[in-house]
């Protein structure tokens, strides 16, 4: 019977680890057992069968005097397991849209495409408070697939996504990350809308922090 229950647990397991990894972008065995309170000779386990499956890879970095800590973080096939299976015929449909329009075109299709998701948005988000719409959007977004978090700063409000369901696309297209950067400014048209990580230059997720408009 427990022998039954190890087993049933395992997937479970394996899907805890590669979600903290999306999460954090890279974390130790103890960072990860902490998290899901289980031994850390249990996460090795599973984090050297996720190896061997391709879906993680570890390193050793120094981190001050002491043995160096070994680093867990997801390979590009870990990622793949989050993705949304549409992405093939948007990336075929951009492909041959690319093929046939002038790059202002293509641009100018982009931006409309912006305008009205944003409308949408904004309908479904109402009229309430910042924090609100902002949580509101945050819960549409994951969704759509993305793996999307919200929190309140100094300078205003920050999502973070890190997963997001048209990556594969923006790495041949990044013309993508700007008709999204454009989509959360005219979402909420009373913020400041900023860039503040992208995926494609460094890190390990996509971010965009709200300022409130005086």
């Amino acid at each position: 019977m427990r022998a039954t229950v190890l087993a049933q647990s395992q997937p479970t397991t394996r899907k805890g680890i590669l979600a903290i990894l999306l999460r954090l972008g890279e974390a130790t065995a103890n960072d990860i057992a902490t998290r899901l309170e289980i031994s850390v000779q249990a996460t090795r386990r599973h984090l050297r069968g996720l190896e061997d499956d391709g879906l993680v890879e570890g390193s050793s970095s120094a981190e001050g005097p002491g043995r160096p800590s070994y680093r867990w973080q997801l390979t590009s096939k870990g990622h793949a397991q989050f993705a949304d299976g549409s992405e093939s015929f948007a990336l075929t449909l951009l492909e041959s849209l690319s093929k046939e329009l002038p790059q202002d075109a293509l641009q100018s299709l982009l931006q409309h495409q912006a305008v009205q998701q944003a409308a949408q948005y904004r309908e479904r988000l109402g009229d309430g408070p910042l924090e609100q719409r902002v949580a509101r959007l945050v819960e549409l977004r994951k969704a759509e697939g993305y793996v999307a978090e919200c929190d309140l700063e100094a300078e205003g409000w920050v999502i973070r996504e890190f997963h997001c369901s048209v990556m594969r696309i923006a790495e041949q297209f990044p013309c993508v990350c700007d008709q999204e950067l454009q989509l959360i400014r005219h979402t909420f048209p009373d913020c400041q809308v900023e860039r503040v990580h992208w995926r494609l230059e460094a890190g390990h997720s996509c971010g965009f922090r709200l300022t409130p408009l005086a």
